[in-house]
C-alpha cells in the first residue's frame, strides 16, 4: 500500500504538470467534454500578465529605443538603403512620367539619383530621432508581445516551463515521498479496521494533499524559515532567484524583444499608420528640397496631382523596403539594447510579490482543477486497490 501510494503522488503530478501545458489546443467535444492546457487556454490572460510585470517593472519601449544611436543605425543600413535608391527613383519617376523619365539622358538620370541617394541616410536619421522623441506613438511594446505569444502557445508555454523547469521537478519528485508517508498511514488505517472504503479515501487524499502541498513549497515561504526547529525552508522559486532571472532574460531575448520582432511590430502593427505619416512627411521634405528652386516647373512640368502622387509613390516604395533593409541591423541593435542583461538586472530588483508574478499565473489558473484532477486520479487508484486486496485475500 505504501507503494502504491508513492506512485498515486508521483503519476498524479506528473498528470497535473502536463494538463498544464498540454494539448495546446482544445481535443474533444467542446465545451466540456475534452482538455486544453491551463496556460494554452488562458493564452491571452497568461500573456498579459506576464507582459504587464515585464513592462511595467522590467523595460520600456523608450528604455529600449533610447539605446539606439540614430546616426550608427544610418549607418548600418546606408549600403543596402542606397542599392535600392536607383530601383525606388526610376520605378517612380517610371509610373509618374514615363516619357518624361525616358527622355532625360542617362548623365541627368544619374544625377537624380544620385542627390536622392544622398540623402537617404539623413531621412533615416530624423526620423529615428523622431521616433525616439515619442517612441509610443508608434511602438506597443505590450501588444507586439502579448500578440506574439498568444499566436505562438507553445513559446508561451516554454516561458513558463523553462522559468520554473525545477520546480516543475520538484513537484513531481515530491509526490513519491509524499504518498509514500501517506501510504503508511493507509496501511495501519487499514490493518486496523479492514474497511475497503478506506483505500480510495486515502487515494483521494494522497492526490489532493501531495498536490496542494508541493504547490505550497514551490512558492512559500518567501524567506527562508526553520520548521519544528529541524530544517529551513524557502520557496524553491524564490530560492534559486538568480537561476530564474538568467534562463528569463535568455529567452526573451532571443524570442521575444528580439530587434527583428520589433522592427516588425513598428512597422506592421497597429500604429504603424503612424509611422508612415511620419516617414511621409520626411519624404516629402527630401522631395519638395531636392527640387528646390525649380520646384514650381517641376509640377508644372508633370502636374500638380502627379507630383504629389510622386511623393506618395516614393513614401510607399520605401517602406516596401523597410523591413529587407532595416534587417542589417539586427547585430547592432541587439549588442545596443542589451535586453538579455537589462532584464537580469531588474529582475534581481523586483520585490518578492513583484518576482513571484513571473510564474505563479500558470499556477493560479483553474489551479483548483488540477488538485481536484490529482485527488480524482488517486481516488480512481484507490478503486484499483480495494479489487488487488480482494484478489489476494480469495
Amino acid at each position: 500500500m505504501p507503494f502504491i501510494a508513492a506512485a498515486i503522488g508521483y503519476v498524479t503530478k506528473l498528470v497535473a504538470i502536463e494538463m498544464m501545458f498540454k494539448p495546446l489546443e482544445f481535443k474533444g467535444r467542446k465545451p466540456f467534454l475534452g482538455w486544453q492546457g491551463v496556460v494554452p487556454r488562458r493564452a491571452a490572460k497568461m500573456a498579459g500578465i506576464a507582459c504587464d510585470t515585464m513592462t511595467s517593472q522590467l523595460i520600456t519601449p523608450a528604455e529600449i529605443f533610447s539605446r539606439l544611436d540614430p546616426k550608427r543605425v544610418a549607418e548600418e543600413i546606408e549600403k543596402p538603403l542606397v542599392e535600392g535608391i536607383e530601383e525606388i527613383t526610376r520605378d517612380v519617376m517610371a509610373a509618374t512620367q514615363p516619357d518624361l523619365w525616358e527622355a532625360l539622358p542617362s548623365r541627368v538620370k544619374e544625377m537624380v539619383v544620385d542627390r536622392v541617394r544622398r540623402q537617404s541616410p539623413r531621412i533615416v536619421e530624423t526620423v529615428m530621432q523622431q521616433i525616439q522623441t515619442d517612441i509610443n506613438s508608434v511602438f506597443d511594446l505590450k501588444e507586439m508581445v502579448v500578440t506574439n505569444l498568444v499566436r505562438d502557445k507553445a513559446l508561451l508555454n516554454r516561458i513558463f516551463r523553462e522559468a520554473g523547469h525545477k520546480e516543475f521537478r520538484f513537484i513531481a519528485n515530491c509526490g513519491a515521498p509524499f504518498g509514500l508517508a501517506i501510504g503508511v498511514l493507509q496501511t495501519i488505517a487499514w490493518a486496523v479496521f479492514r474497511e475497503p472504503l478506506l483505500l480510495p479515501a486515502f487515494g483521494l487524499i494522497t492526490g489532493w494533499a501531495t498536490d496542494w502541498l508541493a504547490l505550497k513549497m514551490v512558492f512559500r515561504p518567501v524567506e527562508p524559515r526553520r520548521f519544528f526547529g529541524v530544517f529551513t525552508w524557502q520557496g524553491l522559486f524564490f530560492k534559486r532567484r538568480n537561476e530564474v532571472a538568467r534562463d528569463y532574460g535568455d529567452l526573451i531575448a532571443k524570442e521575444i524583444i528580439t530587434p527583428r520582432n520589433v522592427v516588425e511590430a513598428v512597422l506592421k502593427g497597429p500604429l504603424s499608420d503612424r509611422l508612415f505619416a511620419l516617414v511621409q512627411r520626411e519624404v516629402h521634405r527630401m522631395v519638395d528640397s531636392q527640387s528646390g528652386m525649380a520646384r514650381p516647373l517641376v509640377v508644372m512640368a508633370v502636374g500638380g496631382r502627379r507630383y504629389q502622387r510622386m511623393k506618395q509613390l516614393v513614401t510607399v516604395k520605401v517602406m516596401e523596403r523597410l523591413p529587407e533593409t532595416m534587417a542589417h541591423i539586427e547585430e547592432y541593435a541587439t549588442d545596443a539594447m542589451d535586453i538579455r542583461n537589462t532584464l537580469m538586472t531588474k529582475m534581481q530588483q523586483l520585490t518578492p510579490h513583484q518576482f513571484e508574478r513571473l510564474l505563479r499565473p500558470a499556477f493560479e489558473q483553474d489551479e483548483w482543477i488540477l488538485i481536484a484532477t490529482g485527488a480524482m486520479l488517486g481516488f480512481m487508484v484507490g478503486e484499483l486497490q480495494i479489487l488487488v486486496v480482494e484478489f489476494l485475500t480469495r
